[in-house]
């Protein structure tokens, strides 16, 4: 059986697609979160977002992530690509109904006072779809990588069973009831 030293899990998916959620289920299922609390809580994330602001530098500086060895971190799918390919890594990757990523982000804009209609959204559908397939592409070629697609409708669902499955795919003992209790379908608030 792996020991979580074994390996950095890293949580991804879309902007808005559960991340924050599968966050606080690892940290109760007994995995540390690597993270800094530089974004605070608001409304959109009332739970708190649970990031490293060093993510965002990973093709700059990567010195750091020996640190995230046996702990949780949140990396956008996007970043994925720059972790470096030395380490091993066991992603929980979130999907979620297009049309509800967009509904969070829009009304994450909107609260922010930008204009999130810009761009149409089938443009933007389009675009998320051909990344999406792009990275799975890409993760399934790569060596030191194994990957858990959590569908966000069925973990906010079955919270219970996905936290099991997460367990085994990780190989850990973990707290799957205290994981499934920390579900809020209550924050659930953009559905397709």
């Amino acid at each position: 059986m792996p020991r979580a030293a074994d390996f950095v899990t890293v949580v991804s998916g879309l902007p808005r697609s559960g991340t924050s959620m599968m966050m606080r289920m690892l940290a109760a299922g007994g995995i540390e979160p690597l993270v800094d609390d530089e974004r605070a809580p608001d409304i959109d994330n009332p739970l708190g977002y649970y990031e490293f602001q060093r993510v965002k530098t990973l093709k700059q500086d990567s010195s750091w992530l020996a640190q995230a060895r046996g702990k949780a971190l949140k990396v956008i799918y996007k970043l994925v690509y720059d972790l470096p390919a030395d380490v091993p890594y066991r992603i929980v990757f979130l999907e979620r109904d297009l049309d509800e990523v967009l509904a969070s982000q829009e009304a994450m804009m909107r609260r922010s006072g930008l204009d999130p209609d810009q761009i149409g959204r089938e443009v933007l559908i389009k675009l998320f779809q051909a990344e999406i397939f792009a990275f799975r592409r890409w993760v399934e070629a790569q060596a030191n990588v194994r990957i858990y697609y959590a569908n966000h409708a069925r973990v906010i669902a079955d919270p219970l069973t996905t936290a099991q499955e997460i367990a085994q795919f990780l190989g850990l003992t973990m707290d799957t009831a205290a994981m499934a209790e920390v579900v809020a379908p209550e924050l659930h608030r953009n559905r397709a």
